[in-house]
């Protein structure tokens, strides 16, 4: 067990024949007395200190862990959102090369439909130039005809259908 300062200012020599100065012994644990509670002063307040240390590194190491984790959590967070987004922009992609591929059928069925109905017109209107034509040609055929010319030599009296007419009610 260690010495403190009380051990060591009640600690009595034997006095032997011839021995040491008493004053001078006393004097001079005195001073070792003053120097050991100084050092044991020093010890318990680098003690404490180191208690203080200890509690703040202990503080310190804490905080450094949530922090470690909280940058884990928040590298995970990160991966997450980027594979979470990496999965949104593929559907969306999708998505849209779906639509750009109906919108594409789309034009090209309403392409076939309007150059079938341009040919059906290209025929209706071969077909209807060719009536026309036809009838134009009948019309003119009529009028180049000899009955124009036979209608015009036909001389008729009007005194004349009076006559044939009363002849013609009265019979």
């Amino acid at each position: 067990m260690p010495l403190t300062p009380l051990d060591i200012h009640n600690k009595e020599f034997n006095k032997g024949f011839r021995g040491y100065d008493e004053d001078e012994v006393n004097e001079f644990l005195d001073q070792v007395i003053k120097d050991y509670e100084l050092v044991l002063r020093e010890k318990k307040e680098m003690e404490e200190r180191l208690n203080d240390m200890n509690e703040r590194l202990s503080h310190f190491v804490t905080i450094e862990d949530t922090l470690n984790k909280s940058i884990i959590i928040a590298q995970e967070a990160g991966e997450d959102v980027k594979r979470n987004a990496s999965k949104e922009a593929k559907l969306i992609i999708k998505e849209a090369e779906k639509n750009a591929d109906r919108i594409v059928n789309e034009s090209l069925s309403k392409a076939r439909k309007i150059a079938l109905e341009i040919e059906d017109l290209k025929k209706q209107s071969k077909v209807f130039r060719t009536r026309f034509k036809m009838l134009i040609e009948a019309q003119l055929d009529m009028l180049n005809t000899d009955d124009w010319d036979h209608l015009l030599e036909y001389e008729l009296d009007a005194t004349e259908l009076k006559v044939h007419q009363e002849e013609d009610s009265l019979a």
